[in-house]
């Protein structure tokens, strides 16, 4: 099954996003990571299409969405809420499930919790974190901003498909054809001809003007929903001690929460290969199915 390619406009800002299995009423939120783009979601998409709406945003500053006019104040996960709450009721959508890679599932978070975004109160009916915990190691994202804040140019689609390689190793195993659109989809050429990943450097301002922004258990405790935390084994970023923490608070106490540590990757899994895409496909039929027999927690 083939996506639409659309544009939105959320918080007075164009979003591009990409939309499979138009068809069907229940839907999912696919939302990528940092520096990625919604085509990073295309196989789990396809998984999950013949079931699910399946909606895959571009953040804003991010692939085709637009660049942000003030930085300081919209690259943070407060106006990424209010950008979801806003695509929510431009696209009809009364509930979804959520599956987050990094970034993507702390926006997750902070919208299924309902603080920065009363109108999402009880609309997202379950929650998958890939490798995103409510405390990430500071090492990792002063490793991951420095990357990011200072994309590079090469001369080439072939140096820049080498560089996304390299950068992106953790993600596990990608078939040469997936690291092909990998790059074709992560790109832009700049005005000297060069090519260079798609997206505004300045986003990760964030990391400067809102510090705390990804210590987040103030939004996972409020949390009532089911949880699924999909840990990279060697991630830097999500370690062992805050991914069992999730277990003791939350939907954890309650017995919602569940960490699967998916080996061969770091930060974080590709959500490409059928393993991967299994768990989180049995993930969301589940919760889906209690949410069809009014057996989900509210």
């Amino acid at each position: 099954m083939h996506c639409t390619s659309n544009y939105v406009t959320c918080a007075g800002r164009e979003i591009h996003f990409t939309e499979w299995g138009a068809q069907h009423a229940p839907t999912v939120i696919a939302w990528h990571g940092l520096a990625r783009t919604g085509r990073d979601m295309d196989e789990l998409a396809q998984a999950l299409c013949g079931r699910f709406r399946v909606i895959c945003p571009d953040t804003l500053g991010r692939g085709l969405s637009q660049w942000s006019p003030d930085p300081g104040n919209e690259y943070c996960l407060a106006f990424y809420a209010r950008l979801a709450a806003d695509l929510f009721e431009r696209l009809g959508i009364a509930r979804a499930h959520w599956v987050g890679t990094s970034m993507g599932g702390a926006i997750g978070t902070v919208c299924a919790a309902g603080v920065l975004q009363p109108q999402l109160a009880g609309r997202i009916q379950s929650l998958v974190l890939n490798d995103n915990a409510p405390r990430l190691a500071q090492a990792a994202i002063e490793r991951i901003r420095a990357y990011a804040g200072n994309p590079p140019a090469f001369a080439s689609m072939a140096e820049l498909e080498a560089f996304f390689r390299q950068v992106y190793k953790p993600y596990g195993w990608l078939s040469d054809a997936q690291w092909r659109r990998l790059a074709e989809t992560s790109m832009r050429r700049l005005p000297d001809g060069r090519v260079t990943p798609h997206y505004d450097p300045a986003m990760v301002r964030q990391f400067i003007d809102h510090p705390r922004d990804y210590d987040l258990w103030e939004h996972y405790d409020r949390l009532r929903i089911p949880v699924l935390l999909l840990r990279g084994a060697e991630s830097d970023l999500v370690l062992p001690d805050a991914a069992a923490e999730m277990l003791t608070r939350g939907p954890g106490v309650l017995g919602l929460a569940r960490v699967v540590e998916v080996p061969g990757c770091g930060h974080a899994p590709a959500l490409n290969v059928a393993e991967q895409l299994e768990l989180v496909q049995g993930f969301i039929e589940q919760a889906e199915s209690a949410v069809a027999q009014g057996t989900a927690v509210s």
